[in-house]
């Protein structure tokens, strides 16, 4: 009798069988959000050079801003150094530490929920029971986020070629890298920890400390040459330069920490049991610490809104102590000031400024009560719901726990936001942290849409990152391009007042705030009905 097939394969091919088939279904459940945050980060990428045509559209008008930007060690902070004054070299400069960092959060994304997030619920267990290799979800997890990158990447060549071939190629090729880094960082830390949450909490530190790096490096020096910045994957990316005699061999430093980092991750996985560990985690409080369902929300959800209360308290410093030197940057250009009016209101130029960068955190924080009240749809997907309603404890309350936090956090982000800007300013704190606060109605009217899609159609609930994504496009790219008045309104941020400088306006605030409350309550009475993992 002849031995069964699988008896006679390499060790290396058994490791890998159903490869193939778990890359086809990890793309399937993932057939909304990356096609949604690819979308978002080619779009925001390939506007920008009609967006810089439009405001600089003279080579000497291009010129004066690279000289400004040398001089201006906040602003290179931001978006790091400007080595060329051709559309390309400035489209490169103006989105490329976005663009990677959005390709990072989509590649850390990606590997956990196909990774640590199977294990956590209990599916992985199911599907390794079958003709399923022990290393393949972590080789089709890092698949599925290398299509999602090289997706990107040939959006971004293909649209960006008419600025330069070469150049073109390169940014693509270097967000891409970006993308699969922070990848390979996701799959070693879901190696190392038990709860995908905190595997992606970590991941999201590790790109936070890369921006930070990069920040400092572009900060002290002009040239992108100190070590700080080589010390960042993003800083790699405005080394790279783009448009500007391509350094190629910039390409094999993100070819080789995705190559060493993989090897790690696939040693680890290699030497650990299903759902373990190599940090173990801690016993959970004794009795009396959790003596409710608000008690268990929170210490859930209490790491993430520590991370994301830090994140909007540094970027508030960051974008205050900006103002005073974006006014500077922008100078006489009338079309620059027109466009942060678009975003930020009619007052002075430094108020504008201030304005729009508190509506940029406002779209910022619809991704965390996005993240937050989706929460929800985690712990009932992965069962953990199901013991805590075994007991004493409705379903609207074991809801109203995640709910709470997730919109009251919105409410703590922006008045850390506002002090942060404050702070960084010197002045206006009482109207600062104002605009920071009135943010909030809009963000809720976001939250609001999740609950109705987590209640009402749980299937659909991540659904929710789909309308986060569009509004934040509407909010970051719509002002640049001038688009009309009614494509901006589909966003709730479209009809807050412009604060500060503008006059406060209570209708719109209190229609949102109402519109939030009126979405909220439907999807919780959608909860109550419908059956449990539905």
């Amino acid at each position: 009798m002849s031995a069964p097939a699988f008896a006679v394969r390499p060790a290396s091919s058994r490791q890998l069988a159903g490869t193939g088939t778990l890359v086809r279904f990890a793309l399937r459940r993932d057939r909304v959000m990356i096609p949604v945050w690819v979308g978002v980060n080619a779009l925001m990428v390939l506007s920008m050079p009609n967006t810089l045509k439009g405001l600089y559209g003279t080579p000497a008008e291009r010129a004066d801003l690279v000289g400004r930007m040398a001089a201006n060690s906040s602003l290179r902070a931001m978006v790091g150094p400007v080595f060329g004054d051709s559309l390309g070299a400035l489209t490169a400069w103006r989105t490329g530490v976005y663009a990677g960092a959005l390709a990072a959060v989509v590649g850390l994304l990606v590997v956990v929920r196909h990774t640590r997030d199977e294990e956590e619920s209990g599916r992985q267990e199911l599907v390794a029971s079958g003709m399923v290799g022990r290393r393949a979800s972590l080789t089709a997890a890092l698949l599925a986020a290398a299509v999602a990158n090289g997706v990107l990447a040939l959006l971004v060549t293909a649209g960006l070629a008419g600025q330069g071939a070469a150049g073109a190629l390169a940014f693509g090729l270097g967000i891409a890298g970006v993308g699969m880094v922070f990848a390979t960082t996701a799959a070693i830390v879901a190696q190392l920890t038990e709860s995908a949450r905190l595997a992606r909490g970590l991941t999201a530190a590790a790109l936070g400390a890369a921006f930070v790096l990069r920040a400092a490096g572009d900060s002290a020096t002009d040239d992108g040459s100190s070590p700080l910045t080589w010390a960042s994957p993003l800083g790699w990316l405005t080394n790279l330069r783009a448009f500007t005699g391509e350094r190629w061999w910039v390409l094999g430093l993100f070819a080789g920490a995705a190559l060493v980092q993989g090897a790690v991750a696939y040693a680890l996985a290699g030497r650990r049991d299903l759902g373990m560990s190599f940090l173990s985690s801690r016993p959970g409080p004794a009795a009396g610490r959790l003596g409710g369902a608000a008690a268990l929300a929170w210490r859930l959800q209490r790491g993430g809104v520590l991370g994301w209360s830090v994140g909007f308290l540094l970027a508030g410093l960051v974008y205050g102590g900006m103002a005073e030197g974006a006014a500077d940057l922008v100078g006489d250009n009338e079309g620059a000031r027109e466009v942060f009016r678009r975003m930020g209101g009619q007052s002075g130029l430094t108020d504008a400024f201030l304005a729009a960068m508190a509506g940029i955190l406002g779209l910022v924080a619809a991704l965390y009560v996005v993240a937050s009240v989706l929460r929800l749809h985690g712990e009932e997907t992965s069962g953990r719901a199901e013991p805590v309603l075994a007991g004493a404890v409705g379903r609207l309350r074991w809801a109203a726990g995640h709910l709470v936090v997730a919109f009251g956090g919105t409410v703590l982000l922006m008045l850390l936001a506002g002090a942060g800007l404050a702070l960084g300013h010197g002045e206006g704190a009482g109207s600062l942290l104002a605009a920071c606060v009135v943010q909030v109605p809009a963000v809720w009217v976001i939250g609001g849409v999740a609950v109705l899609l987590y209640g009402l159609a749980p299937g659909a609930a991540t659904g929710a990152w789909g309308v986060a994504g569009a509004v934040l496009l509407i909010g970051w790219v719509g002002p640049a391009l001038d688009v009309p008045r009614a494509v901006l309104d589909l966003s709730p941020f479209g009809h807050l007042p412009k604060l500060p400088g503008g006059e406060m306006a209570w209708p719109p605030v209190l229609l949102l705030t109402a519109l939030a409350a009126a979405l909220v309550a439907a999807g919780l009475a959608g909860l109550r009905r419908r059956d449990m993992t539905a």
